[in-house]
């Protein structure tokens, strides 16, 4: 009598302790409604990064809250489930966003560009967006791809936020990129405004003649089609102020930097068809004279419009007062490419280094990258403020300072000793 008093007890015990699952079901799905309601109510005053954030949540959620209810045993009367996005508001984000009484700050939170900047670039782009997006209003298609590149939002995140398809929202976000490179290509100032740039680096960091920095970058992908750690190569000349001068993007990791450089049209545009440095010669105060070059990194070979930093042969060799102000002032030089890649994925977060890029998207990444970093020079032109650098440089492959076919080249020696004695009797002065 008593065991069996015992086993209905430890029954009954073991079913109150049972966890309700339906009820907890019910819990889960009331608060994602709450949530869903929240963000319905409130998509104005949060800021884009909290919204795209909170629908994430809500999203997931969902889908694990459908997967719990299929392990249910059967039968089970289905609870109904609160959709994963909240419901479409009369009026779509983007139009409600132009009617409230917005702030630049708010525009900038959303579009990472005041509301004038934003209008100076929807006048260059309509005739063209127009051509190619018959039934998109400009400004529409404009802020949708803006959007995606300032917050790496998906497609169907842009087409609720702007009341356009799925379908649409992808042709917009190409269309702009299109617009931007083929309107925008003159502000890559390399070829149009090369005298201003030379001043630029002659006033702030006392390297005359020079024309710019040039560095990579390294953008991370999901396939293995280039290796297990596989990246693209982004070669990038910039200038003293840290605008783009030259972008050359889509390198595969397999290839080595100078073999990057080499297959450039910049390379072939100094070396071969002599378009570019072809201003006068700098006269030092000892009468030596320093034709128009570039600073690279020590991944590069050492040539006489590319100077590289001093490296030591043997560890136990030291550099001379001339070579150490050279070196510090080429270290500080390639800071500026660190400078404007950091702020170009901070500006653009479709560029994060927390993102990498599908294997199928791979093709476009390029693309892409050209037109962030034309939009980067269209902003500092605009006096627009410069996102905060939080980022820091990856660190490069070394390279001697020896040509690929292992002879050193003299005359770029010459230039580089010049420019390090000009900087090293600069300190002196100092």
């Amino acid at each position: 009598m008593n065991g069996t008093k015992r086993k209905a007890k430890k029954k009954s015990h073991h079913h109150l302790n049972r966890p309700n699952r339906p009820n907890l079901a019910a819990i889960i799905s009331a608060v994602t409604a709450t949530a869903n309601s929240f963000l319905s109510q409130n998509d104005l005053t949060l800021l884009p990064s909290q919204t795209l954030a909170l629908e994430s949540l809500i999203a997931s959620t969902s889908h694990s809250l459908s997967t719990f209810l299929s392990l249910l045993p059967k039968p089970f009367d289905p609870l109904s489930l609160p959709p994963s996005l909240p419901p479409p508001q009369p009026q779509c984000w983007f139009r409600r966003f132009l009617s409230a009484a917005n702030t630049d700050s708010r525009w900038l939170h959303a579009f990472r560009m005041s509301q004038p900047s934003f209008s100076q670039l929807l006048d260059q782009l309509s005739p063209s967006l127009r051509s190619a997006l018959p039934q998109i209003a400009p400004d529409c298609a404009l802020a949708a791809a803006i959007f995606r590149l300032a917050h790496g939002a998906s497609y169907a995140a842009v087409a609720r936020r702007f009341g356009i398809s799925l379908a649409e929202s992808c042709r917009a976000f190409f269309a702009v990129c299109k617009a931007v490179t083929n309107k925008l290509g003159h502000l890559f100032e390399l070829r149009t405004n090369s005298e201003r740039v030379v001043v630029g680096f002659g006033w702030s960091s006392s390297l005359p003649n020079c024309v710019g920095v040039l560095g990579l970058d390294k953008f991370a992908i999901e396939s293995k089609i280039l290796g297990e750690d596989g990246f693209l190569m982004v070669q990038a000349l910039v200038d003293s102020e840290g605008r783009f001068l030259d972008v050359s993007a889509g390198w595969p990791s397999t290839l080595k930097p100078e073999t990057v450089l080499r297959q450039s049209k910049l390379f072939l545009e100094i070396e071969e068809s002599r378009e570019l440095l072809q201003g006068p010669s700098y006269k030092f105060s000892d009468g030596s004279l320093i034709p128009q070059y570039v600073l690279g990194d020590s991944c590069y070979p050492l040539l006489p419009w590319l100077l590289t930093p001093y490296n030591r042969v043997n560890e136990e060799d030291s550099f001379g007062s001339a070579e150490r102000a050279f070196n510090c002032a080429h270290a500080r030089a390639m800071g500026l490419v660190g400078d404007a890649f950091g702020r170009l994925r901070i500006r653009w977060q479709i560029l994060s280094d927390l993102r990498k890029w599908k294997g199928e998207c791979v093709e476009y990444l390029p693309y892409v990258i050209v037109t962030c970093c034309l939009l980067h020079n269209f902003l500092i032109k605009c006096n627009e403020p410069m996102p905060v650098k939080e980022v820091t440089i990856v660190e490069k492959e070394r390279a001697d300072d020896v040509a690929s076919d292992g002879v050193v080249d003299e005359n770029a020696m010459r230039i580089r000793d010049a420019l390090a004695m000009h900087l090293s009797r600069a300190n002196l002065r100092g």
